[in-house]
């Protein structure tokens, strides 16, 4: 497959179509950026890391019967996907609260809730990505009913296929932020990535940050801690 026309060119990634209909091409980049851009930079290797991460990620997910977009890596920055329809929705899973739930309901951040805490956005920039509830979501049409019973279904084994999977890797998962899409057939479809873009991460013994906040705080290097993780991923994937 190659490149073809542009798609669409967001803060850490494009799509391109090619030959085929049913299948783009997702290039990562090494651009980074925070509060909705007003934090960037460049950061050397971060797309192909965040690239070789979610592929590892993704493939694990499709071994376990998690339909996703991912097909197969091409490069060390490119990925061959299936095409879906994007929802226009972020799906936020939280383990511990952390981030923007600590500052919001002012609780301390690394605490662990009585039971897992799931939570969609309305996927806006513009907005500053709005917390929604399932209400909004079928109201407004943004996705059906059906669709976010599955959804729901596919976060909850998402979570207890990979929580256990890091702590194998002495890592803890935070939370994570996923998207869907509708497939060609209708079928709802994990897309986009998991990586430390998108997902927090943390040293199972000495609680360090592998992820994002490390360029959103000035915690420390991207790219040491992006590598970290992948090396560990490497050894059990």
């Amino acid at each position: 497959m190659n490149r073809k026309s542009l798609l669409y060119n967001g803060k850490s990634k494009q799509i391109f179509a090619t030959e085929s209909p049913e299948y783009v091409i997702m290039c990562f980049k090494d651009d980074e950026t925070a509060y909705y851009g007003v934090k960037k930079s460049t950061i050397p290797n971060k797309g192909a890391l965040n690239n070789m991460i979610s592929s590892l990620i993704f493939q694990y997910l499709e071994k376990n019967g998690i339909h996703t977009h991912y097909v197969e890596q091409l490069s060390e920055t490119e990925q061959l996907c299936r095409r879906a329809t994007a929802l226009p929705l972020e799906f936020i899973v939280r383990n511990v609260i952390a981030g923007t739930l600590a500052r919001r309901l002012d609780i301390e951040e690394g605490t662990v809730p009585k039971q897992t805490i799931y939570e969609i956005c309305l996927k806006s920039d513009i907005l500053r990505d709005p917390l929604i509830n399932h209400y909004h979501v079928e109201a407004l049409g943004l996705a059906s009913k059906e669709n976010l019973s599955d959804i729901q279904n596919i976060l909850q084994t998402i979570n207890e296929l990979l929580v256990p999977t890091f702590k194998k890797i002495q890592i803890d998962l935070i939370d994570f932020k996923v998207e869907f899409g509708i497939d060609t057939s209708g079928r709802v479809m994990l897309i986009d990535e998991i990586s430390p873009d998108t997902a927090r991460f943390w040293d199972s013994n000495s609680h360090e940050r592998l992820d994002c906040d490390l360029f959103r705080r000035d915690l420390g290097d991207i790219e040491v801690a992006y590598k970290e993780v992948l090396t560990r991923l490497e050894n059990i994937m």
